[in-house]
């Protein structure tokens, strides 16, 4: 599991250093894309499918926003055809076709990941309690806190919560790039 993490965590450092390098502003937004889909894919293998769906939650309704805002934005990246013509012969789009390549390649690579890191996860509607039992049972006694949903939030699941801020964090911060790109041109 180490060794996929591992290059996830590879091809999204690979993402984020494209992000802030690209030159039109729709392929920033799907790499930037990239390392949100694949910090879901390295939270399904870390078995932690509430923060996994946080991030597809967030990743998806960003990443929309930010497709729609360009496209009511700039139309010139986007008027690119699928074929050239000089001097009378079409030619295909070298530069569309190795996007698309690339896309689908990619795609298909997560999708793979995806399928792989849920089928550890336990069948849908089986509820294992081997956490939660313990926060039941001793969670006030163990936190000290008056509030046990209060104890649990912020002692036995401090990390997940820092988690989420995380996520929520790297959304801000993904905007801001994606802006300072327009902002550049």
């Amino acid at each position: 599991m180490e060794y996929i993490i591992s290059v996830l965590l590879i091809l999204m450092i690979a993402g984020s250093i494209y992000t802030l390098h690209a030159s039109d502003l729709l392929s920033a937004i799907v790499s930037y894309g990239i390392v949100g889909f694949g910090l879901v894919i390295i939270f399904l293998f870390l078995k932690a499918p509430d923060l996994a769906i946080v991030q597809i939650v967030v990743e998806i309704i960003t990443l929309i926003i930010m497709i729609a805002v360009i496209r009511n934005s700039s139309k010139e990246d986007l008027q690119e055809g699928a074929t050239i013509k000089l001097e009378g012969v079409r030619y295909v789009n070298l530069h569309q076709l190795i996007y698309i390549s690339g896309a689908t390649l990619l795609g298909i690579g997560l999708v793979y990941y995806f399928i792989l890191s849920t089928a550890g996860l336990d069948a849908f509607g089986v509820h294992e309690m081997r956490m939660s039992q313990v926060y039941v049972e001793q969670g006030a006694e163990l936190t000290g806190s008056a509030n046990l949903v209060t104890g649990i939030l912020f002692d036995f699941r401090g990390y997940d919560t820092l988690g989420e801020a995380t996520i929520l964090i790297s959304a801000v911060v993904g905007i801001l790039t994606i802006l300072r790109i327009k902002g550049r041109k």
